[in-house]
């Protein structure tokens, strides 16, 4: 037993030779620890391996459970809103399924708008717009046989802006800001977010006035207005609302692009609702990451398409009101800043008020630093993070026509898949269509390839103005297809006015567009199927 006592008097230094006079049996006490230290790593890596296995086959089984219980749409639709999915409902993701049993729905938040520096600096913008040319409306190819005068009216008259010219304070474009978390090139975020979802339907057509702006709202809503009085910073029709994306940083300075789907109602009482939707507003603004100075700003309706503006009007004051539709070229409808914002007050050295216009009277040139940007991506990238934010669905590619037919569908194993399987629509169109899209005029002139003459032929034989949708197979037959006057019918109706079940399993909690689409997209592979299978 003496020989397992250290002797060593306390305080001083034990022996460096210690481990080679220590006893066998302290030897073996060691060397069983380092045994049971490795064993016990070793036991480890299996142990973590059969905890990962345990916690996968947990989900699983409850996976299997909630199919058993709910069946496949069931799941489908409680998974749509167990967004963390952890196969439990908390209160806020219940709540779309709350205000819809109940009718009522919680007030929106909005931010408590910042009184402005009086003393900040202001930013001068110009608005120019041509009108819309009317020989550019289908209608006008007879004349506008059966369009009333009236009905046409307000965009008759409406040939100039509102107003031409309007300063603003450069902190109310602190809306622009990116909100925390969101600093990184190619990051999107909501300006105004979308509030159109499978329950709410659509916004009505039937209305003159737009309701007041809150929060946000209120900028954009303000230089809407500089084009016509009756601006609606929320479109009837999903996507709505307004998205950015950080284009160029520094250490300063953003550049930031924007995304707008707004519309204008051109007519008031006693006539009938028109109304005037621009496929979007684009544009950018560079300033300051305080929002203290503006250095750039520009808003436009883009005018690089052959069609850019969607029109519809009612024949009657009732949403029950027949509808016509058509679509027309605007040349120019842009808002671009005058120049860089300045102070609306200027100090002397000694800190004494002076006045903005120098000797002679000629107002007082400022000189502004040249903007050195860190990192930045392409225009045309920043602004396709904010068409897939608007439109996820194009996160799946869309081809031309005359590359298409050469495509197979992806394997629904990739891992591409995997990421985009959250959304269905997303995963159906990878797994299951090669995407295209084509003008008219695109596909005439196919008729004289010989070898796409065939598919471009059946496809012009099913389309109808404006815009036709269709599902074809590999050989150009078209099985299935739906006019964009149709879709947007089927995409009106609400919930409680459809046949059938008040809400649609399969469709998830999309917009009305995203949930009308996937039915025709699946539609159109049962269409499909006996093609396929033979």
């Amino acid at each position: 037993m003496a020989a397992d006592v250290d002797k060593t008097p306390a305080g001083e230094p034990k022996d460096d030779h210690d481990e080679d006079r220590a006893t066998p049996s302290s030897r073996r006490a060691r060397s069983r620890f380092k045994q049971l230290s490795s064993l016990f790593l070793i036991a480890a890596v299996p142990l973590f391996g059969f905890c990962i296995k345990y916690y996968q086959d947990t989900q699983f089984l409850l996976q299997e459970a909630g199919l058993k219980a709910l069946g496949a749409d069931g799941l489908f639709f409680f998974s749509s809103l167990d967004t963390d999915h952890d196969l439990y409902l908390s209160p806020e993701e219940f709540k779309p399924i709350a205000e819809k049993l109940t009718g009522v729905a919680p007030p929106p938040e909005f931010e408590e708008e910042i009184p402005h520096d009086p003393n900040g600096e202001t930013l001068t913008l110009h608005a120019k717009m041509q009108p819309l040319l009317l020989e550019s409306m289908t209608k006008s190819k007879d004349g506008f046989l059966g369009v009333s005068h009236s009905s046409l009216s307000g965009l008759r008259s409406w040939k100039h802006p509102a107003v031409p010219s309007s300063t603003f304070y450069a902190s109310q474009f602190k809306v622009f800001l990116p909100p925390s978390g969101k600093s990184a090139l190619g990051d999107t975020w909501w300006i105004i977010p979308s509030e159109l979802n499978i329950f709410t339907g659509y916004l009505p057509n039937n209305r003159y006035h737009p309701p007041t702006p809150r929060g946000k709202e209120v900028l954009i809503h303000s230089l809407l207005s500089m084009f016509h009085p009756r601006p609606f910073v929320k479109s009837r029709f999903a996507p709505q609302g307004a998205v950015a994306c950080i284009r160029a940083a520094s250490d300063f300075y953003y550049d930031i692009v924007f995304r707008i789907h707004a519309e204008f109602q051109l007519n008031d009482v006693p006539g009938f609702p028109f109304w005037f939707t621009p496929g979007q507003f684009a544009g950018n603004i560079i300033l300051s990451k305080d929002a203290s100075h503006v250095r750039e700003f520009h808003l436009y309706v883009p005018n690089d398409k052959s069609l850019n503006v969607d029109m519809e009007w009612l024949y009657g004051a009732s949403e029950s009101s027949n509808m016509e539709v058509d679509i027309g070229y605007l040349p120019q409808m842009e808002l671009r800043a005058e120049g860089p914002s300045t102070p609306s007050v200027i100090y002397d050295e000694q800190g004494n008020m002076i006045d903005s216009r120098g000797e002679g009277g000629e107002p007082i040139q400022f000189v502004f630093e040249e903007i050195v940007w860190s990192a930045e991506l392409s225009r045309e990238e920043a602004s396709g993070h904010l068409e897939v934010t608007m439109y996820p669905f194009k996160k799946v590619p869309y081809l031309p026509f005359s590359e298409a037919f050469s495509k197979t569908p992806k394997n629904g194993n990739n891992k591409e898949y995997e990421q985009l399987e959250h959304s269905p629509v997303l995963a159906l169109l990878n797994q299951s269509f090669i995407s295209s899209w084509s003008l008219v005029k695109e596909l005439e002139d196919l008729q004289k390839n010989l070898d796409l003459s065939k598919k471009a032929r059946l496809h012009l034989e099913e389309y109808t103005f404006p815009v036709e949708m269709m599902v074809a197979l590999p050989n150009g037959t078209v099985v299935h297809h739906i006019n964009a006057n149709n879709f947007l019918d089927q995409t009106s109706m609400k919930p409680e006015e459809e046949e059938g079940p008040a809400i649609s399993f399969s469709a998830g909690f999309e917009d009305p567009s995203t949930s009308t689409y996937i039915r025709f997209l699946q539609e159109g592979l049962e269409k499909a199927r006996p093609y396929l299978e033979s």
